[in-house]
């Protein structure tokens, strides 16, 4: 129970809170800044995905656009259904699309899962957005979020730009990529963030950082299930219907 005090000591409370929410605000400012300045990686390599469209290039997932964000989506070959925390990410997806897309911007996902089970998975959570297969291709394991039992096996993984421990990863890991095309239809990589890098695009997440028992987590997204696995708890009378 926190403590319970006047207005006016709640008021002074509040006041230093919002000084530090000032700091991180200008913060954000600063990273958001130094981001944009990052040097690219021309990509080189001709990726091939699985959509319901046909094979398509990495070039074509542009989709007219010069901005590409990828959702690396834990989904691996031999899974029944998709990540969880991912299906978290994926449940704010579809109403933010058409105002990317018209800053320029295609954002779909990514996942090594073939592509009959991503359009099943897919229906079954009422899902609208771009999501294709990169099953039989490289491009999960160059932007390391998915790693082969020999790597897993030598007791670390290379994830979020450092060698992260066995007991920390996984076949497949969460992240997203950013990559921008030229005129000429070079395609570069511009970014990529991993682990809890992408918190700020869960806007669920952020709203509970708002209410007053917060995450109430015991580990990060440890509340969180797919959005038709939650039991459906029955709401108390009101004095209207009693």
């Amino acid at each position: 129970m926190n403590a319970v005090v006047s207005r006016e000591e709640w008021l002074e409370a509040r006041k230093v809170l919002l000084a530090r929410e000032k700091e991180v605000t200008r913060l954000r400012d600063r990273v958001r800044a130094e981001r944009l300045e990052l040097p690219w990686v021309r990509v080189e390599k001709d990726y091939m995905f699985d959509t319901p469209q046909g094979r398509r290039s990495l070039s074509d997932l542009f989709d007219g656009r010069s901005q590409l964000l990828v959702y690396h989506f834990m989904f691996g070959p031999d899974w029944d259904a998709g990540c969880p925390g991912c299906s978290f990410f994926a449940d704010h997806v579809d109403g933010m699309l058409p105002h990317l897309n018209n800053h320029d911007v295609t954002l779909l996902t990514v996942s090594r899962a073939p592509l009959d089970k991503i359009e099943a998975y897919k229906r079954r959570m009422n899902w609208h957005f771009p999501w294709v297969s990169s099953y039989g291709s490289d491009f999960n394991f160059d932007y390391h979020v998915s790693f082969t039992p020999e790597q897993l096996a030598s007791g670390s993984v290379d994830y979020n730009f450092r060698q992260t421990p066995r007991e920390q990863a996984h076949d497949e890991l969460p992240g997203m990529s950013a990559f921008y095309r030229n005129e000429m239809g070079e395609i570069f990589h511009t970014y990529s963030q991993y682990a809890r890098g992408g918190e700020e695009a869960l806007g669920a997440l952020m709203m509970l950082d708002h209410t007053p028992l917060g995450r109430n987590e015991t580990g990060t997204l440890s509340f969180v299930k797919r959005k038709d696995e939650y039991e459906v708890k029955p709401q108390a009378a009101s004095c209207c219907h009693s």
